[in-house]
């Protein structure tokens, strides 16, 4: 029986991996990290075919991120707010180079700076834009670049 729950453990470590992954890091990176706790634990556990000491050094190490490792990691790897753009919030405003025609209802691409976007017109606009032509980014829709 203490296998079972050894199992459980790195299976729940798992999942919170995944969920916290598959979400986009809604949580600010926490449930990686409780979950490799678990998964860390679990493995313990199942390796030295102890339950107890699987849950000890899960337990321990969820600990010591809360009351330690949390506070470093929402400082350094959490975006700053206010006033910081990145990626495609970073274009709006810049001129464009259309690599391949954009019309309504059908994307294009376009090159801003050294980087290469997807690009649609914006909301409203009717005349596609052929290639060579110079836009400008009013917009983000998720990876493509809205432009006029």
């Amino acid at each position: 029986m203490p296998r079972f729950w050894n199992w459980m453990l790195v299976l729940g470590g798992a999942a919170l991996i995944l969920v916290e992954v598959a979400l986009g890091g809604f949580a600010g990176f926490d449930l990686v990290l409780i979950g490799s706790a678990f998964v860390i634990g679990g493995a313990a556990g199942l390796f030295l075919g102890d339950l107890y000491l699987g849950m000890l050094i899960a337990g321990v190490l969820c600990a010591v991120y809360i009351l330690v490792g949390r506070r470093w990691v929402r400082r350094h790897l959490q975006l700053k707010i206010g006033g910081h753009k990145s990626g495609a919030d970073a274009a709006i405003g810049l001129k464009a180079l259309v690599l391949a025609p954009i019309a309504p209802h059908q994307a294009g691409r376009v090159r801003v700076r050294d980087e290469e976007w997807r690009a649609a017109l914006e909301e409203g606009a009717t005349a596609p834009i052929e290639q060579g032509a110079e836009v400008t980014i009013t917009g983000v829709d998720g990876v493509t670049l809205l432009v006029r």
